[in-house]
């Protein structure tokens, strides 16, 4: 297993749920007690087709794991041993790890780039996204650490805890298997929400809790493992992101409806990986890493402006001539958007780690969508005749139409072009060229990859569109063109809607903390420190119990009088009010605890107090 980085994975700020964590909801009962989550996670042993992935995608997991750990041992045998024949065997032992780690790695990069399992159902022919799969995870148990540190710091009875800690156990065993939905990002929000109580409550710089936290890489399977809680809740971020993709890929884009909500998961999926990189630093995992994060917002931003291009393509009715030029201008916005993407998988530190059929697929998107746009130029030029509208529609025509090219093209002035048919068609036919090479290219790159080989509806695009450009070529073409046709120039891009990058809103799934038993966080917290709990009896007097008190939950005593039965008895100012009479009131309004004081026997009374003496950080 890879050592853990020497930094641990940081997070820049502390996020969570936007509610005041001290304000008791309305709609639980004050004594603190919780009832649970109602998400679930999908049934692990469901064999659907996406489940079946899942879980081929953890047995490799698991493999790469061992055989890791068995490359560490030979590797450090290696270096130990002065035996000569010893290194020889070791070596050759070295030699079957490596060739069984890249065989697995291969055969992951295979599953990782399964696309079409999470393609949409429907029959209509779109170009396929790409989604992301979702991180894996080890199952942590954290009873009995939790339980030590409720025990030593809290100073509580552990056991009563029993039913919280098996909760939180099951959450994040059910957001390990999230469906594919709404519900399951609203379990893996829930499960992030939690984890910043967890933070609040038992994490301090004082003293770490002991638990490890065991996550794959989602593209290598390669294991990393941190004790930092901020790497689990990155993970779970990520994967939140990851989920979007899958819901994004998997709409139905023959209609603007599910186009819309493409747009969205997709943009969804773009904030939460551009939140992972702005909030959250030193990743242990390259799909973690600044590179990697930024990569997959564009791609994920790519893919946002694609599904706009197909809601004009669906939504423009009229065969205008700058209709057609504006579809033009948004395909080569498309084009334009993956040539960038391409860009960043080559780079040094993404060339090697990002799969070779999510580069083919990018390129193949880049060259297909360049060539859709000498397409519908050609289209606008040789189709459609400008309107008699007048001189103003006839100048709006021309402006477009000198806006739609990157360059002038040689040859006569694009205004002379446009209001003679033949030179039109020339022009119209010089773009077709273009886009049928273009479409070549994205067919020879689709061929060379054998994962998309397989993808028969990407197929199917291309050769459609591929001959689509090709009999309008044909169509235009004449046995007397001998003039050598000049170069159409490249369209140039723009979009009438740019993609959002739109960042988690966690306030959207409410969440009770689990551990609230334990008290109000603003005292009750990991980062507080404060004496052991005392028991204070007080005896009913002339004059009263002969103290002061402050606020709610927990109520402050905040004065004692001087020579009074409540300074006798042991009660300082400063105290805070955990228990009367053995009733916990940690929650507890300040009127509550007067009414409890006031109605007790002749007697007196059990005061349960802490005294709070610092806190090492601020707590939020």
């Amino acid at each position: 297993m890879e050592e853990p980085a020497i930094r641990e994975f940081e997070m820049s700020l502390s996020d969570g749920p936007s509610d005041d964590d001290d304000e008791f909801p309305s709609t639980l009962p004050t004594d603190g007690s919780h009832s649970g989550s109602i998400r679930k996670g999908c049934d692990p042993l469901a064999q659907t087709q996406r489940s079946k992935l899942q879980h081929r995608r953890a047995r490799i997991n698991q493999q790469i794991n061992k055989e890791m750990r068995m490359r560490t041992g030979a590797e450090n045998l290696f270096r130990a041993t002065t035996n000569n024949k010893v290194k020889e065997t070791v070596a050759l032992e070295l030699s079957f790890v490596n060739s069984n780690l890249q065989l697995l790695k291969e055969e992951l990069e295979e599953l990782n780039s399964s696309m079409d399992v999470y393609q949409t159902d429907s029959e209509a022919v779109n170009v396929p996204m790409i989604p992301l799969g979702l991180k894996e995870t080890k199952e942590v148990d954290v009873t009995v650490a939790i339980k030590d540190f409720i025990c030593e710091h809290y100073g509580e009875d552990s056991f009563l805890y029993d039913k919280e800690i098996k909760e939180l156990m099951e959450l994040r065993q059910a957001m390990r298997t999230p469906s594919r939905n709404q519900a399951g990002l609203e379990l893996l929000m829930e499960y992030y929400n939690q984890l910043y109580y967890l933070d609040q409550r038992f994490f301090s710089a004082q003293k770490n809790l002991g638990v490890h936290f065991h996550w794959y890489d989602s593209l290598t399977g390669v294991p990393s493992c941190q004790r930092a809680l901020a790497f689990e809740k990155g993970s779970v971020l990520f994967n939140i992101g990851a989920l979007y993709t899958q819901i994004g890929a998997r709409q139905d884009r023959s209609a603007t409806a599910g186009i819309d909500r493409a747009i969205d998961a997709f943009q969804r999926a773009a904030g939460a990986f551009n939140y992972l990189k702005e909030n959250f630093s030193n990743a242990p995992s390259l799909d973690m890493s600044s590179p990697s994060l930024c990569m997959l917002v564009r791609l994920m931003l790519a893919q946002v402006q694609e599904c706009v291009f197909e809601r004009i393509t669906l939504t423009t009715q009229d065969t205008h001539f700058t209709s057609q030029l504006r579809l033009a201008q948004e395909a080569a916005r498309v084009s334009d958007v993956y040539l960038l993407v391409q860009q960043t998988m080559t780079q040094p530190l993404m060339k090697d780690y990002v799969p070779f059929s999510w580069v083919s697929m990018v390129q193949v998107k880049s060259e297909h969508f360049r060539a859709l746009s000498h397409y519908y130029a050609a289209v606008a030029l040789c189709d459609h005749m400008l309107l008699a509208g007048g001189e103003e529609e006839e100048e709006e025509a021309e402006k477009a139409f000198l806006q739609c090219h990157a360059s002038v093209p040689a040859g006569p002035q694009l205004s002379q072009v446009l209001q003679d048919p033949e030179k039109r068609r020339k022009l119209g036919k010089a773009h077709l060229r273009r886009a049928v090479i273009r479409h070549e290219e994205a067919m020879r790159v689709h061929s060379l990859c054998k994962i998309l080989r397989k993808m028969d509806i990407l197929q199917d695009v291309l050769s459609v569109t591929h001959k689509r450009s090709l009999d309008k070529y044909s169509e235009l073409d004449r046995e007397d063109d001998f003039d050598e046709i000049a170069e159409a120039p490249e369209i140039q891009s723009h979009t009438h809607q740019k993609p959002d990058v739109i960042p988690p809103n966690f306030s959207t799934v409410k969440v009770t903390d689990i551990f609230q038993r334990l008290g109000p966080l603003s005292v009750f917290c990991a980062r507080a420190r404060w004496g052991p709990m005392r028991v204070i009896c007080l005896n009913k007097r002339e004059g009263g119990l002969g103290l002061t008190l402050r606020g709610d939950s927990p109520v402050l005593v905040a004065g004692v009088v001087p020579g009074g039965w409540a300074e006798e008895a042991g009660l300082r100012e400063g105290d805070y009010i955990v228990a009367v009479d053995g009733k916990d009131c940690k929650w507890a309004k300040h009127g509550e605890v007067v009414h409890m004081l006031k109605s007790c026997s002749d007697r007196g009374v059990e005061i349960s107090v802490v005294t709070l003496h610092s806190h090492d950080t601020q707590v939020n």
